[in-house]
């Protein structure tokens, strides 16, 4: 067991872990002290998400390793980009007069065919992932690298923590700031292994 965690794990803490500790940090403190208008579509919290987002888009569509997985690594980061704003629902269909209400697909002109196309996207990335086997890449890197271990458990922390703000607190600020704290990270394991790893 020891052998595999030496030979499977990296407890390193690297430049991009500090923005996942600072950020786990600051979870319980923004949850007591912002106003949940930081927590609303497209508020503070969710232009950061998307910072950080579109920053690991750029780092993996402009990747010089690889090409073909990091380009579908950035296709998955599209979705997530997708799903933050709601294919566009968040972004362009506010209810007038309201503040963090938005119209239903429902209620939007040709709004029926959003899931679909989304649906449709995210079977044509799957498509991407197995026609170029891209699974053997993967495999690869959990085989032959060494896993960011804390980049991991941020991700893991972070998940856990937005889906219990989001299905049980329902606190809009404490679900933003989760988040985050599974993005940074996420976007950290992408800069490791496109920087980090191939420059050494």
């Amino acid at each position: 067991m020891i052998n595999f965690i030496k030979k499977h794990l990296n407890f390193k803490i690297f430049g991009t872990t500090w923005f996942s500790i600072l950020t786990a940090i600051l979870i319980v403190p923004c949850v007591m002290f912002l106003p949940e208008k930081f927590g609303y579509e497209n508020g503070l919290l969710e232009n950061i998400q998307m910072i950080i987002l579109f920053f690991g888009l750029y780092l993996s569509f402009f990747s010089k390793f690889d090409k073909k997985f990091f380009n579908f690594v950035g296709l998955v980061l599209i979705i997530l980009i997708l799903r933050e704003v709601n294919c566009g629902r968040t972004l362009f269909f506010p209810v007038p007069g309201t503040e963090n209400a938005f119209w239903g697909w429902k209620d939007i002109k040709y709004g029926y065919l959003a899931n679909p196309l989304f649906g449709a996207f995210i079977a044509c990335v799957a498509v991407y992932f197995l026609k170029n086997k891209l699974f053997i890449n993967l495999w690869n890197y959990i085989k032959n690298t060494k896993l960011p271990f804390w980049e991991i458990v941020f991700v893991f922390i972070g998940t856990v923590l937005s889906l219990y703000a989001e299905h049980v607190v329902k606190n809009l600020v404490f679900e933003e700031i989760s988040e985050l704290l599974l993005y940074i990270p996420l976007v950290g394991i992408i800069w490791i292994y496109t920087k980090t790893y191939h420059n050494n």
